[in-house]
């Protein structure tokens, strides 16, 4: 199984970003996807999460508003759109594939599969 984030990079605050995850080796329209992020020095952090075919979706609330999430299961592939991102969006943003169940708290999802993560940095 492989998920591939990419589309980090640098960006001025305002500034807008569009992160990919292309999923390959696993039955990508069977799992609810999801995107967290990790700050230097600080803990990982949920973001946003789509359900597998609904297109059912959440978001943490320091970023709902500005982000959005979506996916295309024809090409297995994860969205984040990342509008009026701040300094303090500032971080490595990871996708990830879970089967648990739809409506539980971002705390008790247990998440199956990762990728390795794409920096996004937020600097004037």
């Amino acid at each position: 199984v492989q998920l591939q984030a990419s589309g980090g990079g640098l960006v001025q605050p305002g500034g807008s970003l569009r992160l990919s995850c292309a999923a390959s080796g696993l039955a990508f329209r069977n799992y609810n996807m999801a995107w967290l992020r990790q700050a230097p020095g600080k803990e990982r952090e949920f973001v946003a999460r789509i359900h597998r075919s609904s297109g059912s979706n959440y978001y943490a609330s320091s970023v709902k508003g500005r982000f959005r999430i979506s996916r295309d299961n024809a090409k297995n592939t994860l969205y984040l759109q990342m509008n009026n991102l701040q300094p303090e969006d500032t971080a490595v943003y990871l996708c990830a594939a879970d089967s648990t169940a739809w409506g539980v708290n971002a705390e008790q999802i247990f998440y199956r599969y990762w990728g390795q993560g794409t920096l996004v940095t937020v600097s004037s």
